[in-house]
């Protein structure tokens, strides 16, 4: 099965590529990474072209404006990448009556709810990167009825700019640090999201009819944690290894003020995917320890 990824340097396409790669000679996939070089995501005639040369069988949107700060300052590109881009992939799959499966955020919700948001929830985004994608969701549904989103939350990887890699960069640095602690969510390793994305590629290859399987799907880590608990179980797992370890001081969100507000709740309730897929990702405890591992081993 031919599998088209749209994003070629984030980290779920980088996690995709390196799945496909660790896989090779015996994957029932053909995972092809495409970024801004190869095609224009804004351009529905380019998009066209890039996925009808290639006659997918499944294709992934991993391709987003993650600028979370730098998208208030940047709303027209936000919204050109995380909204009509997403159109432009989901009408081509519709016309070719193939899976599409987009990637979407917790930043679509307030995050103002005591416990884990559901797929029933009501979106509020506080921020142009939240409203954007959720018109990137509004838009895929439209245009593409039979589209799988998937909304995940705190990524993080051995690949690009991410939470974990800061943190150990820090370490280094510092022997102090304060970090955010009342904002609360689930950590999720980019290798398991991208494991998870193509186990569901697979049931749909087999269903008779994955039409039905078409829809909002939460798709995140197992546990949830706040910021200061992230960045302390980093540490302590880099300490295994001889990292240095600050000490992490809590921090209040109005402590650490950023241009985008942040959802103090980011909490994603995924049972539905575990219900309709049978998938369960693992706890962020044992995914952290995999890439703190990866990251330190290479040093």
């Amino acid at each position: 099965m031919r599998v088209f990824v749209a994003g070629k340097s984030g980290q779920l396409a980088t996690a995709l590529a390196h799945l496909h790669g660790q896989a090779a000679g015996t994957s029932t996939f053909e995972i092809s990474c495409f970024g801004r070089t190869d095609f224009d995501l804004t351009s529905l005639e380019s998009v066209r072209e890039a996925i009808t040369s290639r006659r997918p069988g499944a294709v992934i949107n991993a391709a987003a404006y993650t600028a979370v700060d730098g998208a208030e300052d940047d709303e027209e590109n936000a919204f050109l990448l995380n909204a009509i881009g997403a159109e432009n992939l989901a009408r081509v799959c519709a016309d070719l009556d193939i899976p599409f499966l987009h990637i979407s955020t917790d930043y679509v919700f307030d995050g103002q709810k005591e416990g884990p948001y559901t797929e029933q929830d009501t979106p509020n985004p506080q921020g142009v990167y939240g409203r954007s994608k959720l018109e990137g969701e509004l838009r895929v549904m439209r245009t593409n009825p039979h589209s799988l989103i998937f909304r995940t939350a705190w990524v993080y990887s051995p690949y690009g700019k991410n939470f974990v890699k800061t943190m150990l960069a820090l370490a280094e640095k510092r022997d102090e640090l304060g970090v955010v602690a009342d904002q609360v969510g689930n950590p999720s390793y980019a290798p398991d999201l991208a494991a998870a994305l193509l186990a569901i590629c697979h049931g749909l290859s087999e269903a008779e009819d994955w039409h039905p399987l078409a829809g909002l799907y939460h798709l995140a880590g197992s546990g949830t944690t706040n910021w200061h608990g992230f960045a302390e179980q980093t540490f302590s797992v880099g300490s295994r290894f001889g990292h240095p370890v600050p000490r992490v001081n809590e921090l209040t969100t109005a402590e650490y003020p950023t241009p985008a507000k942040r959802p103090a709740n980011s909490r994603l309730d995924c049972s539905k995917l575990r219900d309709i897929f049978g998938i369960t990702l693992p706890h962020w405890h044992h995914s952290l320890e995999r890439c703190v591992s990866i990251l330190l081993a290479e040093k």
